[in-house]
Order: C-alpha cells, then sequence, then structure tokens
C-alpha cells in the first residue's frame, strides 16, 4: 500500500488516512489503489468492527481527482486513442464507495477541511460524518466540465433531498461546516483542534459496540430508501431475526437484567 494513505487498526477500529497534506490529499492513481486496498481490507476483515476515514493535515479532506496528473493522462490518451484515463471511476472510485456502503459495520468520517469531487462523494459514503467547523464542500464535478461520481449521485439525494442535490451539482459553490449540518451533510460540527479526538471517540465507541445490529441498520436503511413498505417490513423481520440470534443480543439482555454496561463481542 503506497505511504499516500495510512491504514492502522486497533482495538477493533480500522482508522484509513489520506496522506498527501501538500496536495490538499488530491486523488492521484496511486493514492486512489491504497485507498481503495484500504477500504476493501477494513470492508472484508472481521476483526474490524468499524472504520474511521480521516485525512492529513488541516487544509482539506480531500479535493478529488489530482488534475495535474490528469491533465497528463488526458494527453496521453489523445496521442493513443487508449481512452483510459475515465476508467479510473470503474477502477478506483466504485469499488471504493463499494466498500465503504457495503462494509457490514459502521463508517465514521472525520473531514477536517474542503472535501470536493470525489472527496465529497467519499465522506457521504460514510455513515457518520464529523466536521471541523472550518471544514466546507464543494460538489466541484461541473467546473471540470464533468458529472458526478464516487456515489455522489446515490448518496446527495438521500441526504439533501434530490431538488437540492440537483442544485448543489448544477451550480457547484462551497458549503461551510454550520449550513452543512443544517442540510444534514455533516451529522456533528465540532472545533477543528478538537475534530480527530472527537471522531476517534465516536469510532471507538461503535467500535466497541453491537456489530451485528450496527450492519443490520446500514442494510434496512438502504433497503427501505429503494423498497415499499411491505418489502421492508419483511426485510426487518429478517434482519431482526439475525440481530436476535447474534451473541451480542443475549450479552445485551443479561446486562440490562443485571443492570451491567454490556460488554459485545461484534457477533
Amino acid at each position: 500500500m503506497a505511504d499516500t494513505v495510512l491504514y492502522e487498526v486497533s482495538d477493533g477500529l480500522a482508522t484509513i488516512t489520506l496522506n498527501r497534506p501538500e496536495a490538499m490529499n488530491a486523488l492521484n492513481v496511486a493514492t486512489k489503489v491504497a485507498l481503495r486496498e484500504a477500504a476493501e481490507e477494513a470492508s472484508r476483515d472481521t476483526a474490524v468492527r468499524a472504520i474511521l476515514l480521516t485525512a492529513a493535515g488541516g487544509r482539506a479532506f480531500c479535493v478529488g481527482q489530482d488534475l495535474k496528473e490528469h491533465i497528463g493522462l488526458l494527453a496521453q490518451d489523445r496521442e493513443t486513442g487508449s481512452g483510459q484515463t475515465m476508467s479510473t471511476v470503474g477502477e478506483h472510485y466504485n469499488p471504493i464507495v463499494r466498500a465503504l456502503t457495503g462494509a457490514a459495520k459502521p463508517v465514521v468520517a472525520a473531514v477536517n477541511g474542503v472535501a470536493a469531487g470525489a472527496g465529497f462523494g467519499f465522506a457521504l459514503a460514510a455513515d457518520y460524518r464529523i466536521v471541523a467547523d472550518t471544514a466546507s464542500f464543494n460538489s466541484s464535478f461541473v467546473g471540470v466540465a464533468l458529472t458526478g461520481d464516487s456515489g455522489i449521485s446515490w448518496t446527495l439525494p438521500r441526504v439533501v433531498g434530490p431538488s437540492r442535490a440537483q442544485d448543489l451539482l448544477l451550480f457547484p459553490r462551497s458549503i461551510g461546516a454550520q449550513d452543512a449540518l443544517e442540510l444534514g451533510i455533516a451529522n456533528r460540527v465540532v472545533p477543528a483542534d478538537e475534530l480527530r479526538a472527537e471522531a476517534e471517540k465516536v469510532a471507538r465507541k461503535l467500535a466497541s459496540g453491537p456489530t451485528v445490529a450496527y450492519a443490520a441498520i446500514k442494510e434496512a436503511v438502504a433497503f427501505g430508501l429503494t423498497h415499499s413498505l411491505e418489502e421492508t417490513l419483511q426485510k426487518e423481520d429478517e434482519l431482526q431475526t439475525r440481530a436476535g440470534q447474534s451473541e451480542d443480543h443475549l450479552i445485551a439482555v443479561q446486562a440490562f437484567v443485571n443492570k451491567e454496561k454490556p460488554k459485545y463481542l461484534g457477533r
């Protein structure tokens, strides 16, 4: 894994850190490959019970595609006629978003600065977003004559509604932390110097919680957005049965009866 993405697992929490602060954590090919590998590893590792996605530096979470590298790759495409540059969506962005949204465990994004383009999309792919009061969001795609990717066409309308999503995609602009909170893009806004500590606190709490139940909640909410009430009721029945058969459910019930704090195993 390239050093442009750092990966660490501790006490059930996988921390993925974008590590190109000098480039505002822009996504060159090496970074996209490393981020894909880290997200997929965290998603499939059963010892990982929560994922924290964050970034180095104070200026940016991720400003999306590294346009300096991108323009060179476009020039090569024109010379060779290969058209390979835009395959990055299928090769990199889509697998990253699938890994984060499909992980059977909660994903927290700690947004420390500008989240633009794919950076915005990756933040939206998380289940919970803690945002520094100095951070901002920008769809930015139209500014380089592109449509949305990194799942933003799916996630953004579900967060802010389809009409507002169209507005933010058609007319990109900087959305400050407080506006993001009001729109539902941010779940929590904290002072910038407290972001990392607060995000780790939240992520570690989730990592020590009932993982099977968390996974079921993710699956149920995603399912309910695209299915009828009757289908969703059936899905809830299926998922509740699964959660009810987990060791953590028994632990929780016993702890409740004994007036103790449950110590979950994540299974």
